[in-house]
């Protein structure tokens, strides 16, 4: 099964059978259904959607589908063609628009793509939100325009410039401490979006560019998430290149991946921490990361005298949480950094140009910073669910067993014991239990991992 529809929208591959693949068909359902969404929002006489694409190769087909049914629907359309998932975000905003879709599968292999779809503040539907969209793509009630009242299509390439003006404006960003500092950087952009918006930024910071991958073909050169595994040209270029750091991003330029001047991972994981630790050091205030997010950060902001909060996993609900606790620095795990003065969403840009600060104001190399946050380790499995499987009852279970700890229950299942913590949750998209680990040695975070692995096989058998 190679088509995935969720609250956060639809995805697949391309090609095959109607509802088993992403076809044209369901797309076109599925941009009904959005465009129906957003006319139950509020009644106006004119909508306006704005639209955007990584470079994938079925980027276009898939826009252009997109695009006919808002305007069949009467929806006008601002068409951002090739652009980021952080820049269509920012880009609703601006346009006041009533809401926005980003053509990416994100860190998925070419063959797929998807529909991530926006409201009118530029920030991914809730859970209520996309079950009322699921529930119009199955009824297939749709009511389109008459020919007269069709949505007009605009065409709006500026947007990549924008929102770097909107970065470099930022109150944290040091631009002119980033231009003395005489940054020499790679870039890897997985031969995506990341190509014609990361480069152009560090250019508009002073900063000596060196582009690995950076021609928005949509032919990755390797797998396109950012972990170590794929990212080996981009260390090897750094190291043979003299530069100071090396910046990854993945397809749709919300995860961004570091690796130091001697071609070592920073760790993802740390490019929320370190970036927070910035941010902390300037503007008191909380700090949100989800469930499955290392302490780290919890630990760099319980050091500039402030408070943590963890959310269930998703960026929406990290997003909620942010807001309910006013938090100043958020993000993911994944190397997604979310900056509330800049907009609610993951956005590699600003993540560069905070990381980029950090580094110009301590004068360190990227390697010396590394070395002032503590090491974690995570151990990442996962277990395959037989159909007759409860698992919420078999979570509730492991909850009981380990209720003496400091156990959290939003989102599935995480026991935080004092130098470890597992989380145990059911993937949404897949029939298996998630079981994530973080330990202060890969060994224990690796044997944690197992030993409830063990422990979950022995409730269900």
């Amino acid at each position: 099964m190679t088509l995935i529809k969720s609250i956060s929208g639809i995805r697949g591959t391309i090609g095959g059978k109607v509802g088993e693949n992403l076809t044209p068909l369901d797309v076109v359902k599925f941009s009904a259904a959005y465009g129906k969404w957003i006319k139950t929002q509020r009644r106006k006489d004119n909508y306006k959607v704005v639209v955007g694409r990584d470079a994938r190769i079925s980027g276009k087909m898939v826009q252009s589908l997109v695009m006919q049914t808002l305007s069949g629907m009467g929806i006008h359309v601002v068409d951002l063609e090739l652009s980021t998932t952080p820049t269509v975000e920012v880009a609703v905003t601006m346009e006041h628009a009533d809401g926005g879709i980003i053509l990416t599968a994100s860190h998925n292999p070419k063959q797929w793509n998807a529909l991530k779809l926006l409201n009118k503040d530029g920030e991914f539907l809730n859970a209520e939100e996309g079950e009322q969209i699921l529930r119009f793509v199955e009824e297939e009630d749709f009511d389109f325009a008459e020919v007269n009242d069709l949505g007009k299509i605009s065409f709006h390439n500026a947007y990549i410039d924008l929102h770097i003006e909107e970065v470099l404006k930022l109150n944290l960003v040091e631009v002119d401490r980033i231009k003395n500092s005489k940054f020499k950087v790679v870039v890897d952009a997985v031969n995506s979006s990341g190509g014609i918006s990361i480069p152009p930024l560090l250019e508009m910071l002073g900063v000596e560019v060196v582009k690995l991958y950076c021609e928005p073909t949509g032919e990755f050169p390797h797998n396109p998430e950012p972990l170590a595994k794929n990212l080996q040209d981009l260390s090897k270029l750094v190291k043979e290149e003299h530069a100071d750091l090396g910046i990854a991003v993945d397809p749709d330029v919300d995860r961004l991946a570091l690796v130091d001047e001697k071609g070592e991972m920073f760790g993802e994981e740390y490019t929320l921490v370190s970036v927070a630790d910035y941010v902390l050091s300037r503007k008191k205030g909380a700090t949100v990361s989800n469930l499955s997010s290392s302490r780290a950060l919890r630990d760099v902001t319980e050091k500039h005298g402030c408070e943590y909060f963890a959310s269930a996993v998703g960026e929406v609900n990290v997003v909620a949480k942010m807001k309910e606790v006013n938090a100043v620095i958020g993000g993911e795990g994944n190397g997604g950094v979310i900056y509330p003065e800049s907009h609610y969403g993951r956005d590699s840009l600003v993540g560069v140009a905070l990381f980029l600060s950090l580094l110009a104001e301590r004068e360190i190399k990227v390697s010396e910073l590394r070395q002032t946050y503590t090491s974690y380790f995570m151990a990442k499995e996962k277990i395959e669910l037989t159909p007759d499987l409860d698992v919420d009852k078999l979570l509730e279970a492991i909850a009981k067993t380990y209720q003496t700890e400091d156990i959290t229950t939003i989102d599935g299942v995480k026991i935080d014991f004092k130098e470890n913590w597992v989380h145990l949750r059911k993937s949404n998209t897949e029939p298996i239990i998630r079981i994530y680990t973080e330990a202060k040695s890969q060994d224990e975070a690796d044997n944690l991992a197992q030993r409830f692995i063990s422990e979950l096989r022995e409730l269900s058998s």
